[in-house]
């Protein structure tokens, strides 16, 4: 709300859609519509621009997907959180594993993973 010699200004939405199509159209530069139509400030109307100029739809994403795509998409997101939960709980059980083979080792004083078997072909 700009003042004009004291007086609060406020512009209709009619009004506000006139300037921003005729900028819009060609018709007169944003500079030319703030000096013709009064328009106390630049960034005012350069604001209106924005908010309901055509412009404004071109920085909007529009997805149009099928009832099967929007179903299959509810599948496979259900499916990821069936698979981060299990790769969760895996981890948990190789970290409870890990701790046990560290307290056995400790508890009988022998090193579990180098005699595990691994590498070694006794047949």
């Amino acid at each position: 709300m700009k003042l004009k010699l004291g007086i609060p200004v406020r512009y209709s939405q009619a009004f506000r859609l006139k300037v921003v199509e005729e900028i819009e159209s060609g018709k007169m530069s944003l500079m030319e519509a703030t000096r013709r139509y009064g328009v106390g400030s630049y960034h005012t109307v350069e604001n209106w621009l924005r908010r309901l100029g055509k412009n404004d739809l071109l920085r909007k994403v529009v997805r149009v997907e099928t009832a099967d795509e929007r179903d299959r998409l509810k599948e496979l997101l259900a499916e990821k959180r069936r698979l981060e939960s299990a790769l969760a709980q895996s981890q948990l059980k190789v970290m409870a594993l890990e701790e046990l083979i560290q307290v056995a080792e400790q508890e009988y004083k022998i090193d579990i993973k180098k005699n595990s078997g691994h590498g070694s072909s006794n047949a």
